[in-house]
């Protein structure tokens, strides 16, 4: 899913809301995951998942076309690890709403 594809998503389902509204708190949140891992800080959205920033050494690695010997500077990049539950919802669909039925029916 693309960016403005998410921003299309979440108008249909808030018509109450405007696209540029929308649009600016989409922009917004990736700015402040953006910003605070460029801080070396960890974000973590319970139920989703953790944004954190791991360091790599630096080491001798290959050109892949020719193999000659390359070296590869320390770096730091941004790592995702998914949450329980949206480890659960990719396996075994969403979960079923409280109060509405018996799990796995889909709220029926």
């Amino acid at each position: 899913m693309t960016r403005s594809e998410l921003i299309a998503e979440l108008a249909t389902a808030n018509p109450h809301l405007r696209v540029a509204d929308i649009e600016t708190i989409v922009s917004t949140i990736f700015d402040g995951i953006s910003e605070a891992l460029a801080r070396g800080e960890r974000v973590e959205l319970r139920g989703f998942g953790a944004f954190v920033v791991k360091h790599r050494d630096a080491r001798a690695g290959r050109n892949p076309r020719t193999g000659d010997p390359v070296e590869v500077h320390e770096k730091s990049v941004p790592f995702f690890k998914a949450g329980k539950e949206l480890r659960e919802r990719v396996n075994h669909g969403p979960p079923a709403r409280a109060g509405a039925g018996a799990v796995g029916t889909g709220g029926v």
